[in-house]
């Protein structure tokens, strides 16, 4: 009971975590760039790098916005990297980025090997290290973004769902995929420095996934994922506590194990029953729901 206390703000700030990365994760599932947010990531600790080497304080606000101004350069190359016929899928150049940003990060580490353990918080993260001020700072900030898609949560959608409807109404790709892309660097660049990569990671796809099992319409995905991700963070932190284990590590490993009991769930009581419907109807596909810009 005595360390209770202690686990408030960590567990505040992954339900914060809970919130924004299960919604940007169905854009992400949706678009099929699963790996955008370690690319992101990789790219922002470069940035970081070059801050450490030009003298810069690697916790300082000037080391944190010449990260996030490299994470909004490779927004810019995403989202100009979506061909209009898509004969190279958008995941080979974040598969480059990601490996580009690597080698150069260790390149430039190579040069300021003194400070590489300040790099290597913010890559691994220590979700138990938050406090009352950086809760609610990332709350606030978190807060914006998520108002700013809620406004255009219709374009979002839409763009990530049926990106040829969103062109015929002459709507720009391209450049309302540069401001998904960087309203997801800031996300990106502040859940790592909190929780780590692996456990971003999983906040953004996990909750996707494991919603994606039961139910095709955006309002019903975005529920599961919330439900999933505070259940899990709530079980995660327990389990630390209960058998002195790193958080971070406990919260991912409890989301591997939640979605494979999702997806046994899903295939004894969803799959089977769909296919075993009487009269052979099984052979004949029933209507599938689609994703609907702003449907609840």
């Amino acid at each position: 009971m005595e360390i209770l206390p202690f686990l408030v703000w960590p567990f505040v700030a992954s339900l914060i975590l809970t919130g924004i990365h299960a919604y940007l994760g169905v854009h992400v599932v949706e678009r099929g760039v699963i790996f955008v947010d370690l690319a992101l990531a990789q790219i922002a600790a470069l940035g970081a790098t070059i801050a450490i080497l030009i003298g810069m304080d690697p916790h300082g606000q000037g080391a944190y916005w010449l990260s996030l101004a490299f994470t909004f350069i490779g927004a810019a190359i995403f989202a100009f990297a979506r061909t209009r016929r898509g004969h190279i899928p958008q995941e080979a150049f974040i598969g480059i980025a990601y490996a580009v940003a690597s080698a150069a990060a260790i390149l430039a580490m190579s040069k300021a090997t003194g400070e590489t353990e300040h790099l290597k918080d913010m890559l691994v993260g220590n979700i138990l290290a938050v406090d009352r001020h950086e809760v609610i700072k990332t709350a606030i900030l978190y807060g914006a973004i998520g108002i700013f898609h809620y406004i255009f949560r219709h374009k979002f959608l839409l763009i990530s769902t049926n990106p040829a409807e969103a062109e015929a109404r002459g709507m720009s790709i391209r450049f309302w995929d540069f401001l998904f892309y960087a309203s997801f660097g800031f996300v990106v660049t502040s859940s790592v420095a909190i929780a780590g990569v692996l456990l971003v990671f999983c906040y953004l796809i996990v909750p996707s996934v494991g919603a994606m099992l039961f139910a095709d319409r955006v309002g019903r995905r975005l529920a599961i994922g919330w439900t999933m991700g505070t259940l899990v963070s709530a079980l995660g932190v327990y389990f630390s506590v209960l058998m002195d284990l790193p958080t971070g590590a406990a919260i991912v490993c409890t989301f591997g194990a939640v979605l494979v009991v999702m997806f046994f769930i899903h295939l004894l009581f969803f799959h089977g029953h769909k296919s075993s419907a009487p009269g052979g109807a099984s052979s004949v596909p029933e209507p599938k729901d689609t994703l609907v810009p702003g449907s609840r």
